[in-house]
């Protein structure tokens, strides 16, 4: 049960909180009531407003109408104005333009341009709204007068700043620099930026509006011209620089140029016979010909930087032609740049391709006149055409069929010629006449054995030339080589082993004529001994060249055993030599020597047959010695052998015959026989092929 006192004061504490609630709704009730009173008062307010608003409209829209009216009004009002001001500065567009055309747009092609557009446009106008008006006349012709002076000004500016590449540019556009493995390309500029474009903006104006294209005949016209100036520039550099440096340049190479030409690539050394100071001397080969030209070696230099002059020309001509049709698509109407690139290149390529035509026919003269070493001037063009043929090619892409058309023929021309003169020096090798003046007295190289090794040799640069220069010509029958189907279709379907073997089968020919007209010549001596050294002389030197040059492995892809058919040979001709001394040794043999007994005297006829003997042998040595010592072999290590092998038979003959002569006597005067001691045989041997002792 809860305490009374309890719960009056929770009574009392209820009866509060009451009272208190009462209070807070007896005022929220005022608040209501003030509330309402505000909402009627402001809902009275925007009627009001609202009435007042509709009346304001009521007044303001047709004031607004009108003024939007008269707002169309003036902007009609303003257009027509425009148009009217517009219509009549057509009348006065000839006016106005009439000192800018006049004096042309030279320095201020961007205003020139505006300037003929406002002159256009006059006429479209005219043409459309007033064909019959004198006016259209007037901006007609005022027009073709600024077209006029666009199409002078384009010539104008290609003109003055189309010049001709310096030679040093060109020979760094087309040199090659093997030690650098990334090479900056050489860009040649052949205008002034500023000037391309401006030469391309009045392309694109008298093709877009000037309905002209005599402006590209203007184009390849100048630059046909400086292309050709351009080549001809090299040309004399080369010249010039030649004759002021006597330095020459290496065919069929593309120089790393300087400022100064290259030197030309030392050839491999050739053995050319000494005449007589019984060495085998290494000379150049220009130097044997120049020898036995004499003063055409100047002329064989000449020959030699034309040609290097007409390579370099050759690879300048395409790099030229490159830029050319680079710079041309910039200026060209893309459908006409082909046939503009076409006409451009005519005269140079004309040039190029005339010059070559007489370096074939300066070639075919020379084979006419049997001077076949004239054929090793096409060799380098030859090879440096066709190494160049396919970017050639690209760069023609797209031109004529005769234009396309004259490089290869140009090669078939030097591939026809260059046949004809390998197979001419083959059979001229083999139907060199036996001239007896001709013939070496001392049996050393014939001239015949030394020119053809040259010339083959000199082959060695151009072998994969070479070799494609005869199966061009297909003579795989002249030479019994089976071909294979494939390698018969066409001549570019050679294989380079084909090539290879054509090629040595070419030189196996050339040697075996060698040989064989050599075998002949060697007939013309009366003395079988310098016979046999004259034919050992020259197949030792065949030998030698062959094995200090590539050539040898060039003989052995058809014929394995060349080498050693050589060394056979030669000891053959040594074994023919050494018989001419069976005359002097057969005195000392012991055939008719008489037997004696121990205190046994000699009859005279033993005496005498001793006497003969010894009298044979001191003749024929002396015979042999005088005449053998005029002869020549060039090769020292081959003299020192013969030598040798000589002194060593003829000394131990001549000893054993002696020693059984000892204790004979069969002569009061022994002296008179005994003339020699073996020491001084040695000596007089040892001085054979010398013509100083």
């Amino acid at each position: 049960m809860i305490p009374t006192e309890d719960a009056s004061a929770r009574k009392r504490e209820i009866e509060e909180k009451l009272k208190q609630e009462q209070e807070t709704l007896s005022f929220i009730r005022e608040n209501l009531e003030k509330s309402d009173q505000l909402t009627k008062g402001m809902v009275s307010i925007l009627s009001s407003f609202e009435s007042r608003l509709m009346q304001l409209e009521n007044s303001i829209i047709p004031v607004h109408k009108q003024t939007e009216n008269l707002q169309r009004l003036q902007e009609n009002v303003d257009k027509t104005l425009s148009c009217m001001d517009h219509v009549i500065s057509y009348y006065h567009v000839a006016k106005d333009t009439d000192r800018i055309i006049r004096e042309g747009p030279t320095g201020r092609l961007d205003e020139y341009l505006a300037c003929i557009a406002k002159i256009q446009k006059a006429v479209e106008y005219f043409q459309d709204n007033n064909p019959d008006s004198p006016e259209l006349n007037t901006v007609k012709a005022r027009f073709e007068k600024g077209k006029e002076l666009l199409e002078a000004e384009f010539r104008s500016l290609l003109t003055r700043y189309s010049k001709p590449v310096p030679p040093i540019l060109i020979l760094d556009t087309i040199s090659v620099d093997e030690d650098m493995e990334l090479q900056e390309e050489v860009v040649l500029e052949h205008l002034p930026e500023a000037v391309l474009q401006d030469i391309i903006c009045i392309s694109g104006w008298l093709v877009e509006y000037g309905r002209n294209q005599d402006f590209m005949n203007v184009y390849y016209q100048i630059r046909s011209s400086q292309l050709d100036r351009s080549i001809k520039g090299l040309k004399e550099h080369f010249r010039k620089n030649s004759a002021s440096s006597g330095i020459l340049y290496s065919p069929a190479v593309q120089t790393k140029r300087k400022d100064t030409p290259t030197k030309k690539v030392p050839k491999r050394p050739v053995y050319i016979p000494a005449g007589h100071d019984h060495d085998l001397r290494v000379k150049h080969p220009s130097d044997a010909l120049n020898e036995k030209h004499g003063a055409a070696a100047g002329k064989d230099d000449v020959l030699d930087i034309e040609i290097d002059s007409y390579i370099h020309c050759i690879s300048a001509f395409v790099k030229l032609a490159q830029s050319e049709y680079a710079l041309l698509t910039e200026i060209i109407p893309e459908h006409h740049q082909k046939k503009t690139f076409d006409s451009l290149i005519q005269e140079a390529l004309n040039n190029l391709m005339l010059e070559g035509d007489n370096i074939v026919f300066a070639a075919r003269r020379a084979i006419e006149r049997r001077d076949y070493s004239a054929i090793l001037t096409i060799f380098p063009i030859l090879r440096h055409l066709k190494m160049n043929k396919s970017e050639f090619d690209s760069t023609l892409q797209g031109t004529a069929a005769s234009t396309k058309n004259k490089m290869p023929t140009l090669i078939n021309s030097m591939e026809m010629i260059g046949a004809k003169a390998l197979e001419e020096f083959a059979d001229s090798i083999k139907n060199d006449p036996d001239k007896e003046y001709n013939m070496p007295k001392d049996g050393t190289v014939h001239e015949l054995t030394s020119n053809a090794i040259l010339f083959l040799q000199q082959l060695l640069d151009f072998h994969e030339t070479a070799g494609a220069m005869l199966a061009s010509q297909v003579l795989g029958d002249t030479y019994n080589i089976p071909l294979d189907p494939r390698e018969t279709s066409s001549a570019s379907s050679y294989t380079s082993d084909f090539n290879k073997r054509l090629l040595s089968t070419y030189i196996c020919k050339v040697l075996g004529n060698l040989q064989l007209n050599l075998l002949s010549k060697s007939k013309v001596y009366e003395d079988s001994a310098l016979s046999a050294i004259f034919l050992h002389n020259n197949y030792n030197y065949i030998l030698k060249s062959l094995e200090k040059s590539e050539l040898i492995q060039l003989v052995t892809v058809t014929q394995k055993r060349a080498e050693n058919s050589y060394r056979e040979l030669i000891e053959q001709q040594i074994d023919m030599y050494q018989r001419s001394w069976l005359k002097v040794t057969e005195h000392l043999a012991d055939r008719n020597m008489p037997v004696l007994q121990p205190g046994a005297k000699l009859k005279d006829k033993e005496r005498q047959v001793i006497k003969d003997k010894f009298k044979g042998f001191n003749d024929g040595l002396e015979e042999l010695c005088k005449t053998q010592k005029g002869w020549a072999i060039p090769d020292k290590d081959q003299r020192d052998f013969i030598r040798q092998q000589q002194r060593r038979v003829v000394s131990d003959a001549y000893r054993s015959f002696l020693q059984r002569c000892a204790n004979i006597s069969f002569t009061k005067n022994p002296e008179k026989y005994h003339k020699y001691r073996p020491e001084e045989v040695e000596e007089m041997i040892e001085k054979l092929f010398d013509t100083s002792a």
